[in-house]
């Protein structure tokens, strides 16, 4: 063999481990910023499909169609009016837990609503949400099953006060207002262990 040969043949197979390499580097790339972007719903959404690379298919086409939403900040004057409602809600949860658990559903849904994010069915909402918010979907998920049980009768008070507080995590989240991370819902908590 001569030494051209020899030398283009190393060349090739240099090229080739150098393509694998980059197509490597860029695969991990893509997952490490899928895995960041998600957070635990990353982890959620690989269990529950076919395959990895499935699921990761599945979350890039959710970033896309969130590419696509009008998704937008709150004004000031709205943040307040929604804080206002939310206090008035944890307020009174001693007296109508039940009935809370449902207005805090709807007051989370109609902020979703305004901040752009369509609410036409409880799947498609956790798969839109899951783009900003992956790391307080946990929350919603448990706050609409204790939502679904309370609408049956099935809840316990406790469960309901649990709800309020996943609730919360994803309304103050939405809200992006870090002064609302406090407040009545520790005062409802201690007024209704009060009770």
């Amino acid at each position: 063999m001569s030494t051209g040969t020899l030398i283009a043949i190393i060349v090739t197979i240099v090229v080739v481990l150098l393509l694998i390499a980059v197509g490597a580097w860029l695969v991990t790339r893509r997952r490490r910023h899928l895995q960041e972007r998600f957070g635990p719903e990353y982890d959620r959404t690989v269990e529950a499909g076919d395959s990895k690379r499935a699921a990761e298919r599945e979350l890039r086409s959710r970033e896309q169609r969130h590419r696509d939403l009008d998704i937008r900040e709150l004004p000031a004057e709205a943040r307040d009016r929604y804080s206002a409602e939310w206090n008035g809600v944890q307020e009174r949860f001693v007296d109508e837990p039940s009935r809370c658990v449902d207005d805090a559903d709807r007051l989370v849904t109609r902020l979703m609503s305004d901040r752009g994010y369509p609410t036409e069915g409880y799947e498609q909402q956790l798969r839109d949400l899951s783009v900003e918010h992956g790391n307080t979907l946990e929350h919603y998920r448990a706050a609409h099953d204790v939502g679904l049980r309370n609408r049956e009768g099935r809840a316990t008070t406790e469960e309901l006060r649990g709800a309020m507080v996943h609730y919360r995590a994803l309304f103050q989240e939405l809200l992006g207002d870090p002064h609302t991370s406090q407040g009545p819902a520790t005062d409802t908590r201690r007024r209704h262990d009060a009770a």
